[in-house]
């Protein structure tokens, strides 16, 4: 039997997201250019740690027009997926792919920062994590320094004389 995708969602919010990984296999074999339900299956997989057998969902659902908050999700889930499989430069241009489309998605920002760093590319992901601090910080002893925050974002290696 063969649930509806809205059922689908139901069981996922409810914890049953095997019981919902399954459901939704047989939806993507009915219907395997739909971008929702690729996307809804990826993130089920990614969900229960199955992340490599999230990304060919991830990379239908993006190919076959995703679109709006669930494509800006899918781009995230796809490039921390490619992250924590250690596939580095993927997961780079996966972000840097989303920033094009998406160049507000502060969590986009952050997640590339987070692949920066295992790129070894430490500069640009401490300049970029302390612009996010500086444009987001909600902290008012933080906020005091925000101007500071956003130079020294600039121009990390800048000796003051």
């Amino acid at each position: 039997m063969s649930l509806t995708l809205k059922s689908i969602l139901e069981l996922r919010a409810a914890g049953q997201h095997h019981q919902a990984k399954q459901h939704l296999l047989q939806l993507v074999a009915q219907n395997p250019s739909d971008p929702t339900i690729l996307y809804e299956t990826a993130s089920v997989h990614d969900y229960l740690g199955e992340e490599r057998n999230a990304i060919p969902f991830y990379l239908a659902a993006i190919e076959n027009g995703l679109s709006g908050n669930d494509l800006r999700s899918a781009y995230l889930g796809l490039g921390s997926t490619y992250r924590t499989l250690g596939m580095y430069q993927q997961s780079k241009q996966t972000f840097l792919e989303a920033l094009d489309k998406f160049p507000e998605a502060t969590e986009i920002k952050v997640f590339l920062a987070m692949t920066l760093y295992n790129l070894s590319e430490h500069h640009a992901a401490t300049t970029s994590l302390l612009q996010i601090i500086a444009d987001t910080t909600t902290d008012t002893e933080t906020e005091k320094y925000t101007r500071a925050i956003q130079q020294y974002a600039q121009d990390l290696d800048r000796i003051w004389e």
